[in-house]
């Protein structure tokens, strides 16, 4: 009961009503008219590295042209592994300008000087630091530049206020086709177009485990290229969390309970019979399956009563109905991050976007017994990781974004697995990423405009 759409999909979803096959055209009239894209990287860590590698094929239609890191040496080296020998380094926009208008791409350590050029079309926020990406993806909105996201903690954490920023500012910011809640929202818009109700999406996971630590997954990590906490914000499940809660935020489903069931089931087929009907009828879920085949990809499922229509999917070997499954094999996020910019440079379509106020969030929990006094080393360490949860109860709570967990100091002992909430710790002064998040609850609790 279900259907291979990994090569259908690009084909298929939805741009008001259009094919996608549409970014290649309106791509090559770029081109054509001499008018590439122009593409700018903030971070040239394990995805700016991969990005800038796409970007400088060239892809027909979108050049890199410029690339900026806190280490500008780690910037050099990733044009140098792209196969770009000549660079320019760059200390201020009017530099930038004038050597984009030149045809040379920039390096630079100073990210905020991508923003101001009139070339630079599109940012690309690679920075894995929440803090950090939060004021490169302000500032580049305010200057009103496409943004797309990178950072699954920044979007999941306020992201629906970055959205508005972007409304504002009548540019896109966007999480990329290619991760995981990408290419599940091109799979939703889909299931949409045929005229099915999408009642849940989610993710295929291969393990999870929450408490496992750096320590844990350091051999794995240097076999990967990767950093040990990074890898580990994949084990403990805080990434699917995030991933997921972004999922969520963008099409209204919600979780059947905190943390999602994650079944374990040896195909993705399975998903039709391992969740809770009600809740896939009331409002719909976001969740996981454990050690699914294909092992990678996304899974939707779709709903329809329709006789018609049911008669159709039965004779095309869909199943019987009236729930039908769909799934993308693959996910590609340095290379399908290229539809998502041209996207939302030729269209001002993202490929995820909040609609609204905060559907699901992701809330922290300790990761073993903690002391009053401990300060909580955030994602993928080894005092805390991530749970899904309904925006609601989190509010209610008054839980503690895990996004914003990192230097928070205890002020009362916590449990194992217990939550923590802002009673619990004192907040560091000054960050702009809790700005941010004051901003998104009380835009989404009143009237007020940004």
């Amino acid at each position: 009961m279900l259907i291979d759409l990994g090569l259908i999909i690009k084909a298929v979803s939805d741009y008001e009503g259009e094919c996608m096959i549409i970014v290649d055209t309106a791509l090559e009239k770029r081109e054509r008219a001499g008018k590439p894209v122009r593409v700018g990287i903030v971070g040239a860590g394990y995805m700016g590295r991969g990005i800038a590698a796409q970007l400088l094929r060239p892809p027909l239609g979108m050049r890199l042209v410029a690339i900026a890191n806190r280490t500008v040496s780690k910037a050099e080296q990733a044009l140098r592994d792209a196969g770009l020998t000549h660079f320019r380094p760059v200390t201020s926009a009017s530099q930038l300008d004038a050597a984009v208008a030149a045809g040379q791409v920039c390096v630079t350590d100073d990210p905020l000087i991508l923003f101001d050029p009139a070339h630079i079309e599109v940012n690309n926020n690679a920075t894995s630091d929440i803090e950090c990406g939060a004021l490169v993806a302000l500032r580049a909105l305010e200057n009103h530049k496409h943004v797309v996201l990178l950072n699954a903690v920044l979007d999941a954490t306020v992201g629906p206020i970055l959205k508005a920023y972007a409304d504002r500012n009548q540019v896109v910011v966007t999480y990329t086709d290619g991760d995981e809640p990408g290419v599940a929202v091109n799979l939703f818009r889909f299931v949409k177009t045929i005229c099915l109700r999408p009642v849940a999406a989610g993710n295929l996971k291969g393990l999870l485990d929450p408490y496992r630590t750096p320590e844990t997954q350091r051999a794995f990590a240097e076999r990967v290229n990767q950093s040990a906490p990074m890898i580990t914000s994949f084990a403990d499940g805080t990434k699917l969390a995030m991933e997921c809660t972004i999922l969520a935020n963008s099409t209204g489903l919600r979780v059947g309970k905190r943390g999602m069931y994650g079944p374990t089931c040896s195909h993705v087929k399975e998903a039709l019979t391992l969740f809770p009907p009600d809740q896939l009828l009331n409002g719909g879920i976001v969740d996981f399956l454990i050690g699914a085949e294909p092992h990678t990809g996304v899974f939707v499922i779709g709903y329809s009563t329709d006789p018609v229509n049911s008669e159709y999917m039965k004779f095309f070997k869909m199943g019987d109905g009236p729930f039908y499954l769909f799934y993308t094999p693959f996910h590609l996020p340095q290379v399908q991050i290229l539809s998502t910019i041209a996207r939302a440079a030729l269209f001002q379509d993202p490929t995820t976007s909040p609609i609204g106020k905060p559907v699901c969030e992701v809330v922290t929990i300790a990761k073993r017994d903690l002391k009053a006094g401990e300060v909580l080393d955030g994602i993928g360490g080894f005092t805390c990781y991530g749970m899904i949860e309904n925006a609601d109860i989190v509010q209610k709570e008054n839980a503690l974004p895990m996004g914003l967990s990192e230097n928070c100091r205890l002020t009362r002992d916590i449990l194992k697995d217990q939550i923590i909430t802002y009673a619990d710790v004192e907040v560091p002064a000054g960050r702009l990423c809790d700005k941010l998040r004051a901003e998104q609850n009380q835009y989404f609790c009143s009237t007020v405009s940004v």
